[in-house]
């Protein structure tokens, strides 16, 4: 009884010793078929893919080539400053990508990967990676490797949380997280000094997240297809330039600055409202400007030619130098003369003309201060002016930053 029963067990062993050998041949050929059909992969390159690797040319792209994975020659080209994969069915990447010491972009949008591959993580002059329509729900701590990385582009992808990873890239100034599953962000998110655009698009916010109004030096900010329902006041974003909600359950614009950029529901009002403010301001101070040149002008140049008579006496007197008189000046001086004498005869009248010499100095400080305030309002229109235009140079950068 005891011999049949541990020779049942002893047979049971071996079978499952055979099961367990035959899952292994089984997964030894997988393998080796799998490898096979990457090496027919590598051999059969589509039309045209030869010449591209044979250029030299430090760009290459392969996108939409129906590549399963990145053919092995690619690797050792190691003059490739950008490489652009997009579009195909990549999971993977091989490790001997990191041989491409001077790979500056890496775009891999569109494929199927569920991981970053560590080998990426080693690029270290990498400045932007695209990884846009993946399967990633997250990053390797390896990923702060990349300092130098200055724009990620992780859209379309399963982020259910904000990867940390990312504050330890000190120089990322561009940040695109649309239509993944974030509810909030976190608040120390201020951290990341560096960042000047951030698309938030497409995900699952119900409230606007405070952390946002710490981020004085966003210039882009897009949180369109949301659910938010209300916005505060973003004037405490100064630097902003560009603000997107469209999509939001939200009847108007939150308050901004006049330089930003609004798009979403009741944004093309408040920009007409906008508009016809800046223009009405503008007709006001050429209105004002037109009254000043009318009422002043002529006081204005009476002003100049005296102060320039007085200089050209000053500085020939300075220099003992002989000013010619005119015709009409040498009479002058002889009436003048002549009344001198005058009044050293008869004493009559000096009351009158020293009364008289003030009223005309009297006049000519009224006239000196009517000057000075021209000229103080006309600098202040320039300088609304100048303020005015800078203004458009900065809004239309706004307009072009926006990429979705």
């Amino acid at each position: 009884m005891g011999n049949s029963s541990r020779k049942e067990e002893s047979q049971e062993e071996e079978k499952e010793e055979d099961g367990e050998k035959a899952r292994v041949m089984e997964e030894e050929r997988r393998k080796r078929k799998k490898k096979k059909e990457e090496e027919m992969e590598d051999e059969e390159l589509p039309l045209g893919v030869e010449e591209l690797l044979a250029s030299g040319d430090p760009v290459l792209d392969l996108s939409y080539k129906k590549f399963r994975r990145l053919p092995g020659v690619v690797c050792g080209l190691h003059h490739l400053e950008k490489l652009y994969v997009c579009g195909n069915s990549l999971r993977t990447v091989p490790e001997n990508i990191v041989k491409l010491k001077g790979l500056r972009i890496l775009a891999l949008d569109f494929n199927k990967i569920e991981d970053v591959p560590l080998a990426i993580c080693e690029l270290r002059n990498l400045t932007r990676l695209y990884l846009g329509s993946n399967r990633l729900v997250s990053f390797p701590p390896e990923l702060r490797n990349l300092q130098n990385l200055r724009c990620l582009w992780m859209e379309s992808n399963y982020f259910t949380r904000f990867p940390r990873q990312l504050y330890d890239l000190p120089h990322l100034r561009s940040l695109q997280m649309g239509d993944n599953r974030l509810r909030s962000l976190p608040p120390d998110l201020w951290r990341m000094e560096a960042l000047r655009g951030l698309w938030l698009y497409g995900n699952r916010f119900t409230e606007f997240p405070r952390v946002l109004l710490r981020m004085v030096d966003l210039e882009i900010l897009d949180l369109d297809k949301n659910k938010i329902t209300v916005f505060p006041n973003l004037r405490r974003l100064p630097a902003l330039r560009l603000f997107s909600y469209d999509g939001n359950p939200v009847e108007g614009p939150p308050g901004v600055g006049e330089e930003v950029l609004l798009v979403g529901e009741g944004a093309q009002e408040e920009l007409e409202d906008r508009a016809y403010r800046k223009a009405k301001k503008e007709q006001e101070a050429k209105e004002r400007e037109e009254a000043l040149l009318a009422g002043e002008g002529p006081v204005i140049q009476g002003i100049l030619k005296t102060a320039r008579e007085n200089s050209a006496s000053y500085a020939g007197h300075k220099h003992n130098e002989e000013v010619p008189l005119t015709e009409e000046e040498r009479r002058k001086k002889e009436m003048e003369a002549e009344l001198e004498r005058a009044l050293n005869e008869y004493g009559a009248g000096l009351e009158y003309d020293l009364e008289g010499i003030e009223y005309d100095k009297e006049e000519l400080i009224q006239e000196g201060d009517g000057f000075e305030e021209y000229e103080g309002q006309e600098l202040e229109y320039e300088r609304r002016d100048m303020d005015y235009e800078e203004g458009e140079v900065l809004e239309e950068t706004g307009r072009q930053g926006r990429r979705h």
